[in-house]
């Protein structure tokens, strides 16, 4: 297969709408998903990330043993926009990068995925062939980060406040499944998969 056609899909969401669960229904189709956030986390690890963070954020984002203390990090840029972007710019080419390179690692398979928060937010939606938004009721989301990371609800509308709404997601991409807690997201993934495999098949060929 030739990989510079392999199409490249977009996977977002707001928080707290369950990109994870349905990345991970994709996967159990044999898409390969690259999962942003994670690799984004690892190269908090990396030397010249650290410095960068503490000049822009001070000695008191790190914890005892020198590493970035990720809570006190997101307590600080989530309520600064102007942090929160440097704290992109720092990040994101990195990961574009590693993301570019894992993609150079795949074959026999018709599309690949990127799960992402911020796709459209970083501009990095331009990259994608197709969008896929996962969307949930705020309430619910709102409720599974606070189950999930254990924060308060101002804090999780902090976050949520620095995201785009979700009508504006839904309304620039290609796909939606509904994910709230009475929807079945089984038969939206396997919907859109049908769909993405005919358009790799099409390309293709």
């Amino acid at each position: 297969m030739n990989m510079k056609r392999m199409l490249k899909i977009g996977l977002t969401g707001s928080i707290g709408s369950g990109k994870s669960t349905i990345a991970g229904l994709f996967r159990v189709f044999g898409i390969p998903v690259y999962i942003a956030d994670v690799e984004a986390k690892k190269f908090l690890g990396d030397p010249e990330v650290i410095r960068m963070i503490v000049e822009m954020a001070g000695a008191g984002v790190l914890s005892p043993d020198g590493s970035i203390d990720r809570r006190m990090l997101a307590s600080l840029v989530f309520n600064e926009p102007a942090r929160l972007t440097t704290l992109n710019n720092i990040i994101h080419p990195r990961v574009r990068g590693h993301f570019f390179n894992w993609i150079e690692g795949q074959s026999g398979v018709p599309y690949i995925i990127q799960e992402a928060a911020i796709i459209f937010e970083s501009g990095f939606y331009k990259m994608f062939d197709k969008i896929i938004t996962v969307a949930a009721p705020i309430e619910e989301r709102i409720g599974r980060v606070m189950l999930r990371d254990g924060l308060k609800r101002e804090d999780v509308m902090a976050r949520i406040e620095n995201q785009w709404p979700e009508e504006s997601k839904i309304a620039m991409s290609d796909f939606v499944i509904y994910n709230s807690d009475t929807d079945l997201a089984i038969p939206q993934v396997l919907e859109i998969h049908k769909t993405l495999m005919g358009i790799s098949e099409a390309v293709i060929n």
